[in-house]
């Protein structure tokens, strides 16, 4: 028997991951916030629920929400939260909440995993290399090099790996991929350094990485970064190479900043689609 996934967010990571799962034989579901946004995606053979994450304070209210309902329903295997922070449109202070209710709603309906789509926003802007034990709710609690951003994100985090649930955090590091070309940021970037790595990872990888934790990884917290990488003035010009668009480059700088380690997910035995940031203009 197909295990099943729900994923929770099917946007532009959640959605083709659920197609490459889909196609690897698990048997998949997806929510989206509305009706309207749901109906294209029925089209793929893919089971879909409407799914709006409250920003409330869970109750002792025995009404079950809507996303009790689908647990109940879909009943799956494995739950892969795949939604943003909302950070740009404001919205960045319900994601904590949004975890903590999923994490409490998934763990009544026990399935055998959770899994939670991060970013590396929770280290600091430090010039060091982080590996994931830079970034804990512990250390950023009264650290002025964690940004408010970041503490959100590890609050979040923190509701998955309390959980009781077998997991794993998958903390991606810049996304960029079909219809998400890095070039198209170029004009809202002041500066770009020639100091500091490009932290990056191509939409094939984090799907990639995505369902290597999903099949191998447990009770860990693991960066997907790509693990070559360049500086980030040489990864814009690159971008903007690799267009057809007439785009002058930003001021440069020299900014260190941090470096995203790797070496956790390979030492797993994750094997990139695109090993360095530059691979990805070349294919």
């Amino acid at each position: 028997m197909n295990k099943k996934v729900l994923i929770v967010g099917a946007g532009w990571l959640g959605l083709p991951l659920a197609l490459q799962l889909q196609k690897s034989g698990y048997l998949v579901a997806v929510t989206k916030t509305s009706q309207e946004s749901l109906e294209p995606l029925l089209a793929s053979s893919l089971i879909g629920y409407v799914c709006k994450l409250t920003n409330d304070a869970p109750t002792q209210s025995t009404t079950p929400s809507a996303l009790d309902r689908i647990l109940l329903d879909f009943s799956p295997d494995i739950v892969i939260g795949s939604f943003p922070p909302g950070f740009r449109s404001g919205n960045g202070g319900a994601y904590e909440q949004q975890w903590k209710t999923l994490a409490q709603s998934v763990k009544r309906a026990k399935p055998s995993k959770l899994i939670m789509i991060s970013s590396s926003t929770v280290y600091p802007s430090l010039p060091d290399i982080m590996t994931e034990d830079r970034a804990t709710l512990a250390l950023a609690s009264n650290n002025a090099h964690f940004s408010d951003k970041a503490r959100i994100m590890l609050k979040a985090e923190q509701h998955v790996i309390d959980s009781d649930l077998d997991y794993c955090v998958v903390r991606c590091s810049g996304l960029f991929g079909p219809n998400r070309h890095p070039a198209r940021f170029v004009s809202k970037l002041k500066a770009v350094s020639r100091s500091a790595p490009a932290n990056m990872l191509h939409l094939y990888d984090a799907i990639g990485a995505t369902q290597f934790a999903l099949e191998h990884v447990n009770r860990e917290v693991v960066n997907a970064t790509t693990p070559h990488s360049v500086d980030k003035a040489q990864f814009y010009q690159a971008a903007i190479n690799d267009t057809d668009l007439d785009l002058a480059m930003p001021l440069i700088v020299d900014e260190a900043n941090k470096t995203i380690s790797a070496d956790k997910l390979l030492g797993l035995g994750y094997q990139f689609n695109y090993p360095s940031v530059l691979d990805a203009f070349n294919s």
